[in-house]
């Protein structure tokens, strides 16, 4: 029996796409605006709609808890919500503008990741709002996702109907055609399914087209897991392959340089050891600002890894320069930076955050002196 119960028309144009929660449903809509209601009465929130987009919202998802909800859009913007009062958490920005027309989140509520117009899919630290890894497709818009049961992996499925598979440092571990119009919809069965004779798990994927057909794979998540297990030895930038450099390309919105890299066989180990003679007569990069742009990136990651390879704990190092903090200071985004940092941040930038993309209630800068001390006594006792 199906019986219509309630019907909601809130919306004043195509309502794009609607996700349940334990205890609410979400709608998204051309009008650029997402709608929260309760399961209970359908009654709408108090603190709905919610609004922020510039453009056409065209995805939503909540976390597994339900406690997060987010949102993507024509704007390019990725935008997480908080659910109980409906409060912006953060701004996620796609490194190439591209309209963002898929979000999903990881069954720990770790990870998001965004897929967009261009092919470009990001994967985000939900904790720290930060982008993790960067990667795309050869041709198509990404408009659909779907992590994995486990988390290990998740699938993108493209207007060009190509079907890939991603670990979660964000390789590329298969990738096919798998619909001949287009990919409208994938998702994960959450049973996996034994081989019984050597004990390997799988799990089922569905996949959508617009060639009419609807297709079951199986994955094997051992072997894929496997992988990752491989690519964790991997800890610093010397061990790079190619194709880590290009995944750090696009993040860095360096993407127009990729080709030119793989052509040059430029590994981790030979990134590092780039400058400007060689950026200019080896890669022939002509642009000056260009090559003023990739030597800024590549010392800003010789100082990452150093601060990795001498332990230096996370917290102490400064969100923008990603060194050691000297005069640590709390901005209004509850943020730590450099003070020298984040003042020129905010002098010569919109006054937004560093951290979040969202405008800092107030410039007001306050000295952070339990971080110093912290830091004080770590360099007391590592540079003895």
């Amino acid at each position: 029996m199906v019986k219509l119960i309630h019907t909601l028309a809130d919306h004043g144009d195509d309502v794009n796409c609607c996700a349940f929660s334990f205890s609410l449903l979400a709608t998204c809509s051309l009008d650029k605006t997402i709608r929260l209601y309760s399961l209970h009465d359908f009654t709408e929130l108090p603190h709905s709609p919610l609004k922020f987009h510039t453009y056409a919202v065209h995805c939503c998802c909540f976390s597994p808890s339900g406690h997060i909800l987010a949102s993507c859009s024509t704007d390019g913007t990725t935008v997480l919500w908080n659910t109980e009062n409906g409060q912006m958490l953060a701004v996620m920005e796609q490194p190439s503008g591209s309209p963002v027309r898929v979000c999903q989140f990881s069954p720990d509520s770790r990870c998001l990741t965004s897929g967009a117009a261009d092919g470009t899919v990001v994967l985000w630290n939900t904790q720290s709002y930060k982008l993790y890894r960067c990667g795309s497709v050869k041709d198509g818009s990404l408009v659909a996702c779907a992590f994995s049961p486990n988390g290990s992996f998740f699938v993108t499925g493209s207007s060009c109907g190509d079907l890939t598979v991603w670990d979660d440092k964000m390789r590329c571990l298969h990738s096919e055609k798998a619909h001949d119009l287009g990919i409208t919809c994938c998702d994960f069965s959450s049973q996996p399914v034994s081989d019984g004779e050597q004990g390997l798990q799988f799990f089922r994927l569905a996949s959508c087209g617009q060639d009419c057909q609807v297709k079951i794979w199986i994955v094997c998540f051992t072997h894929i897991l496997a992988r990752s297990t491989e690519d964790q030895l991997k800890q610093f930038t010397e061990d790079w392959s190619e194709e880590d450099v290009s995944t750090w390309l696009c993040a860095q919105d360096l993407k127009d340089l990729v080709g030119i890299f793989k052509i040059n066989n430029i590994d981790g180990k030979e990134l590092l050891n780039l400058t400007k003679e060689s950026l200019a007569d080896d890669l022939k990069i002509e642009s000056l600002g260009l090559r003023s742009k990739v030597l800024r990136k590549i010392e800003e990651l010789r100082t990452k890894v150093k601060s990795l390879s001498s332990g230096i704990p996370d917290e102490f190092v400064c969100p923008i320069t990603r060194e050691l903090m000297k005069d640590p200071v709390i901005a209004s985004d509850g943020y730590s930076y450099e003070k020298e940092a984040i003042e020129n941040w905010i002098s010569k930038k919109k006054r937004t955050s560093p951290m979040t993309n969202l405008v800092l209630p107030s410039a007001v800068l306050t000295p952070n002196r339990t971080l110093k001390m912290a830091i004080n006594r770590w360099l007391e006792t590592h540079q003895k």
